[in-house]
C-alpha cells in the first residue's frame, strides 16, 4: 500500500504519547502524519514509520508536522511553537503558501530618516484578526512545501491534528481576505486548483475585499471603554467575544505621563486636562471602535460616542495635536482632523496658546498672488514674474528633489546635475512642460529661514526660502510630481508646523507612486542621460558641425541666457548642448571676469538679458545653423530684439527671417 505502513505492536510508554491504542491492535497509518515537531522530541517510532514509508513510496512527500500557534504576524504569516520540555520550545514561522494578503501598517524607525511610514493595505489588518481569533493557542499541523535561501518558510496549515481540520490558506480567500497566487500555476495541483475555485466564489460573492468600493470598508465593534490611559489612549472591551485591547486614536496625540527614572510619572502640560476630557466622556460608555491599524503591534482605531467622534473634539478643543505616521489610516477623512487642528490654531487654545502661524507676518496679497513662470530653476524650484514686475523665487512645500546620496559629486566639475542625477532632467522636464510661460496661481506657505553652514555642522548654508502650494486649472504642481514618482515629501518633526497646507495629499501621493513602483521608487534601472558640451571646445564643435549643417532647421530647448544674443541650446535627437549666437544682431555685454579685472557692463545689459529670457528661456524653439567660426554660431529667429531697442544690426553678418 502507498505511504502507509501496516503492522502489529504492544502499547508501550513510548507510543502512549501519542496514540491510544490496545494491545494486539492492526493499525494503518499514513505516514504523512507521523512526524512530530521538530526539534522537539521525535520518537524512535516516527524515525521507523518514515523510513519504511520512504521505502514502499521514494516519491518525496512533505512531512505533516505539528505545534501551538504562538502568535499571527500577519494574514498569512504565523509563528509556530512546540512543547516545552526543561525549558521554553522552539518556535517557526510558518507562510501560508500560495496566497496573498495585505501589508500592515508599520512605522518608519527614528534611526533611519530616510525611511517612509507605510499604511495599512486594504484588509491587512481584518485579514490578520481573522486568523488570531480562529489559531491564538490552538494546535494545528502543517507541511513545509518551500524553503527558501534566506530560511523563510512557506506550507500548508491547518487547524487541529491532521489534514481533515480547517485548511487556514482556504479559509482566508473564502471570506474575501487574501488572493491567490495565480503566476507559475501548475494545472495538475489540485490545491492551487481550489484556492482558484474560492477566490473566484469570494468575487461572485461580493466577500471581503471583493465588496463595492472593498478597499476601505471598515465596520466598527461594539465595546465599552474600561479605561483611559491619557487623552489618546484607551483600554477598551470588545463585544461580544470580551477581548481587551489598549487602542490609540488615529491620527492624533494627546499630551502624556512621562515616567521617571524613581518610578513616579511627571505630566506634560495639558496632560491631565486632556485625560480628564476623554474620560468624562467615555469611560465605561457603551461606543463603538472602528479598529484601523496595527503598526508594530499597536492597535489604532477611531472611537465613535452617539455624542460625535472623540477624536475630531480633541482637536478642536486644542487637546491634541495630528500625527502624520497615523494619519494615513484614519477612515472619516484626513481632512477633518486638519481642519479641527486649524481651529484650535486660529483660536490658540490650550496646547496653541503660544502658536505662531509661519505667515503672520505677511499681508494677504503677498499670502496668494498670481503669477507667470519664467524660469524652472530645479524640481522644487520655479521663477515668477509678478504683476509688479519684480521677480521672485519659489519653492514648492514640504517635497525634495532626486538628490544622489552619500558623496557630493559637485566638486566634480564634469558633474552636470540636470543630467547626471537620476531623474532629476525628467521632474525638470515635467515642470517645464507644465508651467513655463504660463500664469500660475500660488500660495505661501510658510518661510523657510536661512541657515549658515559651519566647520562644526553639517548643514549646508541656504538663503530665506519663501515655500508655497503652486496650482495651474486646479492642479497642485508639488502633488503631480510626487505621483509621477520624480520628487519625494519631507518628514518633520512632530512640533514643525512649517509644511505644505496639502500635505496629506502629498503622502497619498507617494503611497501611490510607491505602490506602482514609479519614478524614484521603480525597481528598473534608471535613465542615463549622456549629453556632449561642446560649447567653447573647437575639436568637438568641427565634428558636430556637418550633422547641424545637414539637418538644416532644428529643434531645441534653450538652456541658458549668457546675453540678450547668446544663448545656450539643448537639442534632444542630437543630444548635445551648444552655444548659439543671435545672427544679425549685437546686444550690449554685461559685466564679466577678465584677465585684467572685472569688465563694467555696457549700457542696456541688463534690460536686454532679461527680454531674451523673458521670451525664450527654456522654451521650445527652432534653430537653423548659418557659419560656425571657432564655436558654433547660428540664430534662434530672434530678430525682434531689434525693434525693441535692445540690439543693433551686426554689419556684414547673415540675418534671417522669422519668429519663433
Amino acid at each position: 500500500m502507498h505511504g502507509t505502513v501496516c503492522f502489529r505492536y504492544s502499547v508501550c510508554s513510548q507510543l502512549s504519547s501519542l496514540f491510544l491504542l490496545g494491545f494486539n491492535r492492526t493499525v494503518t497509518l499514513d505516514s504523512r502524519l507521523l512526524t512530530c515537531f521538530p526539534l522537539n522530541g521525535v520518537s524512535n517510532f516516527v524515525d521507523m514509520a518514515s523510513s519504511v514509508s520512504a521505502q514502499a513510496n521514494p516519491a518525496p512527500v512533505a512531512a505533516l508536522q505539528r505545534g501551538i500557534v504562538k502568535m499571527v504576524l500577519s494574514g498569512c504569516a504565523i509563528i509556530v511553537r512546540g512543547q516545552p520540555r526543561g525549558g521554553p520550545p522552539p518556535e517557526r514561522q510558518i507562510n501560508l503558501s500560495n496566497i496573498r494578503t495585505g501589508a500592515l501598517a508599520r512605522r518608519a524607525p527614528q534611526s533611519q530618516p530616510d525611511q517612509k511610514d507605510t499604511p495599512d493595505e486594504p484588509y491587512a489588518f481584518q485579514a490578520r484578526e481573522f486568523l488570531r481569533k480562529m489559531l491564538i493557542g490552538k494546535e494545528v499541523c502543517f507541511t513545509v512545501e518551500v524553503k527558501t535561501a534566506l530560511g523563510r518558510e512557506y506550507g500548508m496549515v491547518y487547524l487541529g491534528r491532521d489534514t481533515t481540520g480547517e485548511n487556514i490558506a482556504e479559509s482566508l480567500v473564502n471570506e474575501g481576505l487574501a488572493t491567490v497566487r495565480r503566476e507559475g500555476i501548475r494545472g495538475n495541483n489540485p490545491d492551487q486548483a481550489r484556492l482558484c475555485d474560492l477566490e473566484d466564489q469570494a468575487k461572485a460573492s461580493k466577500k471581503g475585499m471583493w465588496t463595492e468600493g472593498g478597499g476601505t470598508n471598515t465596520k466598527p465593534v461594539n465595546a465599552v471603554i474600561e479605561h483611559v490611559r491619557d487623552g489618546s489612549v484607551v483600554r477598551a472591551l470588545l463585544l461580544p467575544d470580551y477581548y481587551l485591547v489598549t487602542v490609540m486614536l488615529s491620527g492624533v496625540k494627546c499630551p502624556t505621563f512621562k515616567r521617571e527614572a524613581d518610578g513616579t510619572e511627571s505630566p506634560e502640560p495639558f496632560a491631565a486636562e486632556a485625560k480628564f476630557f476623554t474620560e468624562s466622556r467615555l469611560l465605561q460608555r457603551d461606543v463603538q471602535i472602528i479598529l484601523e491599524s496595527c503598526p508594530n503591534q499597536v492597535i489604532l482605531g477611531t472611537v465613535l460616542h452617539p455624542n460625535g467622534n472623540i477624536t475630531e473634539l480633541l482637536l478642536k478643543e486644542g487637546f491634541a495635536r495630528c500625527v502624520d505616521w497615523s494619519m494615513a489610516v484614519y477612515t472619516q477623512g484626513a481632512e477633518k482632523l486638519r481642519a479641527g487642528e486649524k481651529s484650535a490654531k486660529e483660536r490658540k487654545v490650550r496646547i496653541w496658546k503660544d502658536y505662531v502661524a509661519p505667515t503672520a507676518n505677511m499681508d494677504q496679497k503677498d499670502r496668494q498672488f498670481v503669477a507667470k513662470v519664467m524660469q524652472v530653476v530645479n524640481a522644487d524650484a520655479v521663477v515668477v514674474k509678478l504683476n509688479s514686475g519684480e521677480y521672485k523665487t519659489i519653492h514648492l512645500s514640504s517635497i525634495r528633489p532626486p538628490r544622489i546620496e552619500g558623496e557630493n559629486k559637485d566638486k566634480d566639475k564634469r558633474f552636470r546635475p540636470i543630467y547626471d542625477i537620476p531623474y532629476m532632467f525628467e521632474a525638470r522636464e515635467f515642470m517645464r512642460k507644465k508651467i513655463i510661460g504660463k500664469k500660475v496661481n500660488v500660495t505661501v506657505d510658510y518661510i523657510r529661514a536661512a541657515t549658515s553652514s559651519s566647520e562644526t555642522s553639517t548643514i549646508p548654508a541656504f538663503a530665506e526660502r519663501t515655500c508655497a502650494t503652486v496650482t495651474i486649472g486646479g492642479i497642485n504642481i508639488a502633488e503631480a510630481l510626487v505621483s509621477k514618482g520624480f520628487a519625494t515629501v519631507i518628514r518633520y518633526r512632530q512640533d514643525d508646523d512649517q509644511r505644505s497646507s496639502h500635505y496629506d495629499e502629498l503622502l497619498a501621493a507617494e503611497a501611490r507612486a510607491i505602490k506602482n513602483g514609479k519614478g524614484l521608487h521603480s525597481k528598473k534601472e534608471v535613465p542615463i542621460h549622456r549629453v556632449a558640451d561642446i560649447s567653447g571646445e573647437t575639436q568637438k564643435a568641427k565634428q558636430f558641425l556637418p550633422f547641424l549643417q545637414r539637418a538644416g532647421r532644428s529643434e531645441a530647448v534653450v538652456e541658458y541666457v549668457f546675453s540678450g544674443s547668446r544663448l545656450k541650446l539643448y537639442m534632444p535627437k542630437e543630444t548635445c548642448l551648444i552655444t548659439f549666437l543671435l545672427a544679425g544682431i549685437e546686444c550690449p555685454r554685461g559685466s564679466r571676469n577678465m584677465p585684467g579685472g572685472m569688465q563694467v557692463a555696457e549700457p542696456f545689459s541688463d534690460e536686454a538679458m532679461a527680454f531674451t529670457k523673458e521670451l525664450v528661456l527654456q522654451r521650445e524653439v527652432s534653430s537653423t545653423l548659418i557659419l560656425a567660426p571657432i564655436s558654433l554660431i547660428s540664430v534662434v529667429l530672434l530678430a525682434t530684439a531689434c525693434l525693441a531697442g535692445f540690439a543693433v544690426g551686426h554689419i556684414g553678418s547673415h540675418s534671417t527671417s522669422s519668429f519663433i
